[in-house]
């Protein structure tokens, strides 16, 4: 007697979604979202020990689910296996970034900065570092805030995004250039 395998509704619901993802409903994203992102959160945050690393590993996994929707294959696996894939994925990238900002040197700053600091006034406790002050000035002043609220005020990416509402990425590339420029400047 052969036993045909059962799959739960769930399952079908969500490669469901995924296909009509790919055909561009915008509901199916928000099916999709409303079934798993508290879950989606709790998997992030296991990986990532921070809530707010965790929230932006979930909404870059969705934006990454919209984006790459069409390459979802129900032959090769389940839709919920490929969501968690990619949130796994997404969640270690975000990993490795954080601990390539990680310092473990003499601090920055002669007195701490305190989150409520606006970015000029970090600026100012700044140590005697001449050179890196001189080249954080040549940065333009939203750049500096920003750099400055990542490694003085140690804030994520998503932080940074939220405080300012800017969008993610703008942060992101603010920063990557922002650094290089640095590095530049400090030979």
């Amino acid at each position: 007697m052969a036993m045909n395998a059962v799959v739960p509704p769930k399952a079908t619901d969500i490669e469901t979604a995924l296909r009509d993802c790919a055909s561009g409903d915008k509901l199916a994203l928000k099916r999709i979202y409303d079934a798993e992102a508290a879950r989606m959160i709790g998997v992030a945050q296991r990986l990532l020990k921070r809530r707010a690393l965790a929230e932006e590993a979930v909404q870059d996994t969705f934006v990454l689910i919209w984006r790459h929707a069409t390459r979802f294959d129900p032959q090769r696996g389940a839709g919920l296996t490929w969501i968690y894939a990619i949130l796994r994925n997404r969640s270690l990238s975000i990993l490795r970034d954080e601990k390539r900002t990680e310092t473990t040197d003499m601090p920055v700053a002669e007195e701490t900065a305190s989150e409520e600091d606006d970015p000029e006034t970090v600026m100012s406790k700044l140590s005697d570092a001449k050179a890196l002050r001189a080249c954080l000035e040549t940065l333009p002043p939203q750049r500096r805030g920003i750099v400055l609220l990542a490694f003085v005020q140690g804030l994520t990416h998503g932080e940074i995004a939220g405080r300012l509402k800017m969008p993610i990425g703008t942060v992101k590339s603010w920063i990557r250039r922002s650094l290089i420029s640095l590095k530049e400047c400090l030979g």
